[in-house]
């Protein structure tokens, strides 16, 4: 999750370093940098996190390392904001980022209130490949073993995919095929540029939620094609791309929709969405809905959910308390280690 921690450079800051690795200690098995803008016009906020440049790189470096020396394989989110870039901070008062920067999109057709984007022509669209090329080999240059493409929130991939976004009739747009190239094509370039035993991941937004908009069995095609092209994991997300989507919140409200990417497309999926406690992630997994759970803000409420929930689970051979916190598990020096581990959750 975007953390808008960063000055105007895009370099990790000590905040990155301290919140991604304190969730690594906390038993996460992979933990997952925010979306880092490849080029800087695809940045949400003149604070996102980036990796478009080589100067970026020792930082980056800092946190994969972290990350791996807490025994969670580090990972990364490579992305470009599209129309809905160039925006204030979420704790600012709503508006455009001062000074901002002109936005881009596959159509001169705005997010919202947001600013009126700016058609990318030919040019634009070949570099915007290649910008995800070179952010997805800088990751491995810093250290990262998982490498995410953002297709998904109404950011760029996902706005080209969207016929609500999409108003081309040419190469990029129209009909099915024309309005997933780009997204095909960007994961093609990220797969090349990365090594064999890298797993990429991609983020769909299953649905815009909306009448005449993207829907599931377009995704579970578009996950066909990615899967063909070397995609080893969709993470199923949804919504993002349009003011007038109406989603049914509630508990597991994304699952439907990775369950039918799972069973239709033939691929390992993860499940994201209101996934908050132990048995409703192991239930998830049991019943071959997803393969992966993701977690976000359960993990900002709690940097050790992943400790606790083996604990709930009583999942002992997948605990991974660091040694510094021994004490800390045998609650009262009276219990051995598995004893306490295999307490309730609600009495650690």
């Amino acid at each position: 999750m975007c953390m808008y921690s960063c000055t105007d450079d895009g370099k990790p800051t000590e905040w990155h370093y301290a919140h991604l690795v304190s969730r690594a200690a906390g038993g996460a098995g992979l933990v997952i940098a925010e979306a880092s803008a490849v080029v800087p016009e695809g940045r949400i906020t003149p604070a996102d996190l980036g990796i478009w440049e080589d100067a970026q790189l020792p930082g980056h470096a800092r946190l994969a390392a972290g990350i791996a020396a807490m025994g969670a394989v580090p990972g990364i989110q490579i992305a470009h904001a599209g129309r809905k870039a160039s925006r204030r901070t979420p704790w600012q008062e709503a508006g455009p980022a001062t000074p901002g920067w002109t936005v881009v999109g596959p159509s001169a057709a705005a997010f919202d209130n947001f600013a009126t984007p700016q058609a990318m022509g030919e040019a634009e669209i070949a570099a915007a490949i290649a910008a995800f090329a070179a952010a997805a080999r800088r990751s491995i240059q810093a250290g990262y073993r998982f490498v995410e493409l953002h297709a998904a929130h109404g950011y760029l991939l996902h706005e080209f995919y969207s016929p609500l976004s999409n108003h081309r009739n040419d190469a990029w747009g129209g009909d099915f095929d024309g309005r997933t190239r780009l997204v095909l094509e960007a994961a093609r370039a990220v797969r090349a540029a990365l090594p064999d035993q890298v797993p990429l991941a991609v983020r769909l937004s299953h649905t815009d939620w909306v009448e005449g908009g993207w829907d599931t069995p377009e995704t579970v095609e578009l996950s066909r094609r990615l899967k063909a092209l070397g995609a080893d994991i969709i993470d199923v997300s949804s919504g993002g791309n349009d003011p007038r989507q109406k989603i049914p919140m509630g508990p597991s409200y994304q699952v439907p929709g990775a369950e039918a990417v799972r069973r239709g497309a033939k691929v390992p999926v993860a499940a994201v969405g209101l996934i908050t406690e132990p048995d409703q992630a192991q239930a998830i997994l049991n019943e071959g809905q997803a393969d992966l759970i993701l977690l976000a803000r359960a993990l900002l409420r709690d940097p050790y959910w992943p400790l606790h929930a083996a604990a709930a689970l009583g999942r002992t051979e997948a605990l991974r308390v660091p040694p510094q916190y021994e004490r800390g598990w045998n609650t009262l020096g009276k219990m051995t280690r598995d004893e306490a581990i295999a307490r309730p959750m609600r009495a650690l």
